[in-house]
């Protein structure tokens, strides 16, 4: 990359058909974008080595690509998980990490009622009944749930899980929430239930994860904690694949401790082509769009180049997820 008089922000990687939405707010402010489809680590490394900001979205920024960065002033994610990046390696060299926290609370509140609802009232199995020329019940009758006669289990209470439970509320449903970061009082006045993550799990005829990938979340759901679940659960995540041992998954799929499940996520990501969930009947499979709307990734493009606009200019972030807060016009990568 050249070097320039102008702050330059670069963005590793995309999914959308372009990039003028960053463009139009990063020239006007005399800051120079520079994009690639970045695949390797040396890629990257090359691409962000002399970057005031860097805007990512899929890209593994590790350790070594952290590394090699002089000039950095923040890593910005275009979501709110960030699971991409090394946190510890940003602290270390002081650089922020800023995700967009809230771009599409209602649509993934709205996507996990859309798979509840699927779910419980059967809609593919007779989509695909019909289809194939049949008619009448795909299912047994007693396979059709009204969500008034469930317990429904929520992990995770920030703005997403919060959603997803006002919108349960609705179908006067019982939903019992774990969160050990929010106090039970916070979660009792919202009108749902605070409860152990053991008595959710037993008590929960729907279960739906909503809670960030970590140290202390990944692979949350394995062998033991599906055993754990009342028989014939049902299973939602449209959170963070690697929450779930996908091969945990597939046998409680498998032997009807889990009587359907409905993912949004995976790990990995894309689902081998060859992978048996793909195949099972009482599996709902989407390619990680819950989070998909016009408007949220509208605010999601335009608050990650603000953000990182904001950075090169020393002005205070306030998304920052990895604990460092840079005095004003303070130099970058000490």
């Amino acid at each position: 990359m050249t070097a320039s008089l102008s702050p330059v922000i670069v963005i590793t990687d995309w999914t959308f058909p372009d990039l003028g939405i960053e463009e139009g707010i990063l020239k006007p402010a005399g800051i120079n974008m520079v994009a690639r489809q970045c695949r390797t680590e040396l890629e990257l490394i090359n691409l962000c080595a002399e970057a005031d900001a860097v805007i990512t979205q899929f890209a593994r920024i590790n350790a070594n690509v952290i590394s090699a960065m002089r000039k950095a002033r923040a890593v910005v994610r275009y979501g709110i998980g960030v699971d991409n990046i090394d946190l510890d390696a940003a602290r270390a060299r002081g650089i922020p990490v800023c995700n967009v926290p809230a771009y599409c609370i209602d649509e993934v509140a709205d996507h996990t009622l859309a798979f509840i609802l699927a779910t419980t009232r059967q809609l593919v199995p007779h989509t695909n009944h019909l289809r194939a020329g049949q008619w009448g019940l795909a299912k047994s009758l007693s396979e059709f749930k009204a969500l008034r006669d469930l317990t429904v289990g929520v992990i995770g209470f920030g703005r997403i899980g919060r959603a997803v439970t006002s919108r349960l509320l609705a179908f006067h449903c019982s939903v019992q929430v774990f969160d050990p970061a929010v106090p039970a009082a916070h979660i009792e006045e919202a009108g749902a239930q605070a409860a152990s993550f053991e008595s959710v799990l037993s008590n929960a005829d729907v279960l739906t994860l909503h809670c960030p990938s970590s140290a202390q979340t990944r692979r949350m759901m394995n062998s033991r904690t599906f055993a754990m679940l009342k028989p014939g659960a049902i299973f939602i995540n449209v959170s963070r694949g690697d929450l779930v041992d996908a091969d945990a998954l597939l046998s409680a799929l498998q032997t009807g401790q889990v009587a359907a499940a409905a993912l949004d996520v995976f790990d990995p990501e894309p689902i081998p082509p060859d992978h048996p969930i793909r195949r099972l009947p009482n599996v709902i499979l989407a390619p990680h769009l819950a989070s998909c709307s016009v408007p949220a990734v509208t605010k999601l493009r335009e608050s990650a180049a603000q953000f990182a606009m904001a950075a090169v200019r020393g002005e205070n972030l306030s998304t920052v997820v990895n604990g460092v807060q840079r005095e004003l016009n303070a130099n970058p990568g000490t």
